[in-house]
């Protein structure tokens, strides 16, 4: 039995303290600079959702913390020189700023021109020359991507993606070394031309080499970044280290665990993102798909997204992003991994995805995770109380009792359905559903919000006196004028809302 264990790193949350702190000062100068406008709502940077932009309605009513957008350099600079500022629509980022939700940009995607290889995935030329070089043709693109973007609010900036496919889903076509110096180039140059920059490793899979049956890609990279003799002291070269976890629950533990040991193991302290988590449901009646593994009905990816947050941040997860909104331009038959459908329309992962905000939000640490065979229970402290979360891990339902902290609570679905429960003896009695398991349980049953908070009661103001001066008139006959004093006139009580 695993129980109350750990994953609470101080470093982590210093963390961040730093990036809302980043957000508060954005919005601070923002209204010191309009005053008359409204201000920037404050959204919890460590909940995500990739590409949010697509919808804007829908992203404002969940309100995630940040949102990912790819860059692609072939669509930006597709011509030498010319730059092409209507890839990004520059309204995406207005209405991120205005919403309170950061920019993640991706960096992918080589043009022709720029590469003696494979457009998209190609090696850039003149990686290896100096970082002022103009035939470093990457150096000079990210510094002029890092001045640009910077000035609209963009300072976090993922370096590629997926370099450790190589097998299938092909996105780089370089070596680890070729990886690292576009790395090197990349911190090197947006450092100094953005001081706000915050430098994301690519994101790793792990599993296309353990399927492979190759050393990992992520080992082989600490590796080789740890022997650069000038990386200690320029930070490794990145600030934060990504990760991509899909369709088991219990992956997302594990794969935090394998990342963690590999950071300890060459002696480097990085937080971990997890900047894409889903299950896209493959037996959705109105969006079916063919595949051979992870039969993912609409109710289970909404499920596992639950999971992966509580488990995520109980492992040590700075930050947890959904991947998608939304899936633009497939075809019927083609993989959907959108919280919305192609056609717009809320899946059941929409609602579980705010579900997760409206409760989880604002938690504080440690977050606490107890692990028995049958099922998890993960305690997320508030400022007012605590949330717990709750699911079965295999297909027979169970019964579990949970110490109480008040005499009610409101359990919570994974779609936001509320109801009440009272303490017995001290106890909560919750009934919790099967997981739907096809040999294995890869995903486990539908997750409870156990929500017992007391936020305190407002206080009323007292009245405020205000000095309400009395005029008196002079009389006509010539007498020495008597100042009176002015009568205090106390305001209405305003009432507490």
């Amino acid at each position: 039995m695993r129980t109350e264990s750990k994953r609470f790193i101080i470093h982590h949350s210093l963390f961040i303290i730093l990036l809302l702190g980043l957000a508060t000062a954005v919005t601070s100068t923002t209204a010191q600079e309009n005053p008359e406008t409204t201000p920037v709502p404050t959204r919890d940077l460590r909940f995500g959702l990739v590409e949010a932009f697509w919808e804007q309605e829908e992203a404002a009513d969940l309100e995630p913390g940040w949102d990912r957008i790819l860059f692609y350099w072939k669509e930006v600079e597709a011509t030498p020189g010319f730059w092409n500022t209507l890839h990004v629509d520059e309204q995406w980022l207005a209405e991120a700023q205005a919403q309170g939700r950061q920019v993640m940009g991706v960096l992918i995607n080589t043009p022709e021109w720029a590469t003696d290889g494979s457009v998209s995935t190609g090696v850039p030329r003149g990686l290896y020359l100096p970082v002022d070089d103009p035939e470093n043709l990457w150096a000079s693109y990210v510094r002029r991507i890092a001045e640009y973007y910077g000035e609209r609010g963009v300072h976090h900036w993922v370096i590629w993606n997926e370099p450790d496919a190589i097998d299938h889903d092909v996105q780089f076509d370089g070596t680890v070394e070729d990886y690292v110096q576009m790395l090197k180039i990349a911190y090197t140059v947006m450092k100094e031309a953005d001081p706000d920059a915050v430098i994301h490793l690519a994101g790793f899979t792990y599993w296309h080499d353990i399927e492979a049956k190759r050393p990992l890609y992520l080992d082989r990279f600490l590796q080789t970044v740890k022997a650069d003799p000038e990386a200690a002291a320029n930070n490794y070269y990145f600030d934060v280290l990504t990760i991509h976890v899909y369709f088991r629950s219990e992956s997302v533990p594990y794969l935090l665990d394998e990342t963690n040991e590999l950071l300890q193991k060459y002696d480097i302290e990085k937080p971990i993102w997890i900047n894409e988590t889903n299950a896209s449901p493959n037996l959705d009646p109105d969006w079916p798909v063919e595949r051979p593994r992870f039969q993912v009905d609409v109710d289970q990816q909404a499920w596992y997204l639950i999971h992966a947050y509580a488990l995520g941040f109980a492992s040590g997860a700075e930050s947890i992003g959904t991947y998608k909104l939304i899936d633009t331009n497939i075809v019927p038959g083609g993989e959907s991994f959108g919280i919305l459908h192609p056609s717009g329309s809320k899946r059941p992962a929409y609602f579980a995805y705010q579900t997760l905000i409206t409760y989880l939000s604002g938690f504080e640490y440690p977050v606490t995770l107890t692990e028995e065979p049958s099922h998890y229970v993960v305690t997320f402290p508030k400022p007012y109380g605590q949330v717990r979360v709750v699911w079965a891990r295999t297909e027979a339902g169970i019964t579990v009792d949970l110490p109480a902290v008040l005499d009610r609570a409101q359990v919570v679905s994974a779609i936001g359905e509320v109801r009440e429960v009272s303490a017995s003896n001290g106890r909560y009695t919750i009934q919790l559903e099967g997981a739907r398991c096809d040999g294995e349980c890869e995903i486990g049953g539908p997750p409870l919000f156990i929500v017992e908070e007391t936020p305190p009661t407002p206080t009323p103001l007292p009245p405020t006196p205000t000095a309400t001066a009395t005029i008196t008139p002079e009389p006509t006959a010539t007498a020495t004028a008597t100042a009176v004093p002015p009568t205090a006139t106390a305001e209405p009580t305003a009432t507490a809302v």
